[in-house]
């Protein structure tokens, strides 16, 4: 499918969006930055969509990841808003949570750590940057291996992790 032809079935076939976006979010604001994230991607990642398929379907896909990817990065955030008069955001982690005894904290951190320091170069390279926050996509990029490959090594650091956990 040529560029200009799949753009105007995209633009087309876009409006649909809108109100899906509105229903995911339950803010119109977000709706628009939801849906522009959508179209984005759908650009970005066109030659992966196959002539003949259903592209209401393709888009509703990747407008639906989107809209669990960023809740579920929002959910590991706790972040909470301050409604002082300088409105800052604040770590919820770190105003919530009482730190009770730092040198234990600062053991169990240095624990972790070490655990992952631990891991085989296979497995700690891509959880290290799972961990900073890249996506799946993204370290198959920085790393030059295939999406699979990334995905099940983060999946065996997670375990070989929790498994020297349970030894705790």
């Amino acid at each position: 499918m040529a560029n200009i032809e799949f753009n105007q079935t995209l633009m087309s076939n876009a409006e649909f969006l809108k109100p899906f976006a509105i229903t995911l979010t339950k803010d119109s604001e977000a709706a628009k930055d939801l849906f522009q994230e959508t179209l984005y991607r759908a650009l970005a990642n066109k030659e992966k969509y196959n002539v003949g398929t259903n592209i209401k379907a393709w888009l509703y896909t990747i407008m639906r990841n989107i809209f669990i990817n960023n809740y579920r990065r929002r959910s590991k955030q706790h972040v909470m808003f301050d409604s002082s008069p300088n409105d800052f955001l604040l770590n919820a982690n770190q105003t919530l949570v009482p730190n009770l005894n730092s040198a234990v904290s600062n053991l169990s951190i240095k624990e972790a750590h070490h655990m992952i320091n631990n891991l085989p170069e296979i497995f700690k390279n891509p959880f290290l940057l799972y961990f900073d926050g890249f996506k799946y996509h993204e370290i198959a990029e920085i790393l030059g291996e295939p999406l699979g490959t990334i995905k099940s090594r983060i999946h065996f650091a997670r375990k070989l992790l929790k498994a020297q956990l349970q030894r705790f």
